[in-house]
């Protein structure tokens, strides 16, 4: 009886492990609640941490060049000296900036698991 019970937990487990090979990726919804180090909070289950965790730029802080061509308007002020007189500048050419985009406690954030993975992808926020 108890080789007839194993090879049934046998066949059950291979079709379990074939229906989720037809899906290499699951989703998964989680909050941030612990930012250093990293901590996400998963369906109320589970707390992943740091080295679980691959971070997509949507959710980084990340340095991009922009092109920008604007001109500041013209304002005058000071103590009426000639050197504070209206006066504007312009903005031109290609401009490096910082994205703020690094997560905060609370974030909700969609998460990526590839099959049979310990890891998952932090994709993006849900919205607030």
């Amino acid at each position: 009886m108890a080789d007839a019970n194993e090879l049934v937990g046998t066949l059950k487990r291979a079709a379990r492990e074939a229906v989720e090979a037809g899906k290499p990726v699951s989703v998964y919804f989680g909050e941030v609640v612990g930012v250093s180090p990293l901590k996400i909070s998963v369906e109320q289950k589970l707390i992943l941490g740091e080295k679980q965790l691959l971070l997509s730029r949507n959710v980084t802080d990340f340095e991009t060049e922009v092109s920008i061509g604007w001109q500041t308007e013209s304002k005058s002020g000071g103590s009426g000296e000639s050197a504070f007189a209206s006066h504007s500048h312009a903005v031109q050419g290609r401009k490096k900036i910082t994205v703020h985009n690094g997560l905060v406690a609370g974030d909700k954030v969609i998460l990526l698991r590839q099959q049979g993975g310990q890891k998952f992808i932090v994709w993006d926020r849900t919205g607030k």
